[in-house]
């Protein structure tokens, strides 16, 4: 369907709203004419003006859906979206939530911070630990409510909170990664505590969540992410005492999953955070939080080589309240910092295009928070644009 094809078709179905912004006495033969009060923007065809609004910023939708009710529906239903995707223009935000106020946006084109409208979930879930996945247009947030998991899903499109379809098998503390509209998780504990090795994937599109085949070993507290096309899980736990440093490769085309030897060889304990891992142009990166360093991952020689220090420090903790994303071509490091102004999170981004030189890592702060305290407890990083995959997922 075309562009003007579709806008067409919004405007018979919203007639009656339309009509009722009409002068009186206005008849309209369904075709749209430059000057148009009903148009996207008036001079422009409809066709040129959503293309024009296509590059706007997503940060600026806003501010942008007050021009008219045509945009603001056109906003609403999806479409400018799938829109930028054909375009191939590609947009990152950085979803994080720092204190108990709530979920923050982060637009680093535009150096923009959003927060978001509060959850409306229980108490018991405002207070328990979170986990959270972005995923197509979606950032998904899994916790626990007074007797069951829960999970609440923020739409970028209608900038609301809605209660997500629970999973097949309902865990916290598993892996998991997005790859355009689809998500996987993999593995963590059930509400009795046991450790799983079920996986589920979730379409965004639908809303729904389809059982996987069972990886090899049962572990919680892992770290899970897409690359080459493929879901990995490593790193984790089997049991309070017992660590894995195999991971596991998932073939969504031959839906089997193939067990790697030392994939990740550091040993993780209870007490510390599940592996922070990110993937830049299919390139796996990690950080060894008791040496505050960034590693690359060698897939030909399944091994890791030591790149250069981080911008923060991931040791005080065991890793926890710092985040370690892809965000497009580069690596971001979320995490805070105290200095004479205060405490503050600070946004760090590095470019491995741009090398390792004299065994350090050019960071550079793409974002400041202020006076939000310093531990970061949920961060995800979302895309409006992302490469196909191609493939029967189910």
């Amino acid at each position: 369907m075309s562009c003007s094809e579709y806008l067409l078709e919004e405007e018979a179905e919203e007639e009656s709203t339309v009509s009722e912004m009409r002068p009186e006495g206005r008849a309209s033969d369904g075709r749209l004419k430059i000057g148009s009060s009903d148009s996207l923007i008036p001079g422009l065809y409809d066709d040129v003006a959503l293309t024009c609004l296509a590059w706007a910023c997503r940060s600026d939708y806003a501010s942008l859906s007050c021009l008219n009710m045509r945009f603001y529906s056109l906003m609403k239903s999806g479409y400018l979206f799938e829109w930028r995707k054909q375009l191939g223009i590609v947009e990152h935000w950085v979803y994080m939530v720092c204190d108990p106020r709530g979920w923050e946006a982060f637009d680093p084109t535009r150096n923009k911070w959003m927060r978001l409208p509060k959850i409306p979930c229980d108490e018991c879930f405002n207070c328990a630990d979170k986990e959270s996945l972005a995923v197509g247009n979606e950032l998904l947030v899994f916790g626990r409510e007074l007797f069951e998991f829960a999970i609440w899903k923020y739409s970028s499109i209608c900038c609301n909170w809605v209660k997500c379809e629970g999973m097949n098998r309902p865990r916290c503390l598993f892996g998991s990664g997005s790859l355009d509209s689809i998500a996987i998780v993999a593995g963590g504990s059930d509400k009795n505590g046991n450790v799983l090795k079920s996986a589920e994937l979730y379409d965004s599109k639908t809303g729904t969540w389809k059982m996987l085949p069972n990886m090899h070993s049962p572990r919680r507290l892992c770290s899970g992410f897409f690359m080459d096309g493929k879901f990995y899980v490593i790193g984790g736990m089997t049991s309070p005492t017992e660590s894995l440093t195999c991971g596991e490769e998932y073939d969504l085309n031959t839906r089997k999953w193939r067990k790697i030897e030392d994939m990740y060889p550091n040993v993780s304990r209870a007490a510390q955070a599940p592996p922070l891992v990110a993937v830049v142009n299919n390139q796996l990166y990690a950080v060894e939080h008791l040496t505050n360093m960034v590693r690359k991952y060698d897939k030909e020689k399944n091994s890791w080589e030591v790149l250069g220090r981080l911008p923060v420090r991931a040791d005080y903790s065991n890793g926890w309240g710092l985040a370690f994303k892809a965000c497009g071509e580069e690596l971001l490091v979320v995490g805070g910092q105290r200095g004479p102004e205060g405490e503050a999170i600070v946004l760090n981004s590095w470019c491995p295009k741009s090398g390792v030189k004299n065994g350090t890592l050019d960071w550079k702060v793409l974002g400041v928070k202020e006076q939000v305290g310093v531990f970061v407890y949920n961060c995800a990083v979302s895309l409006c644009f992302q490469e196909h995959w191609v493939g029967s997922p189910l």
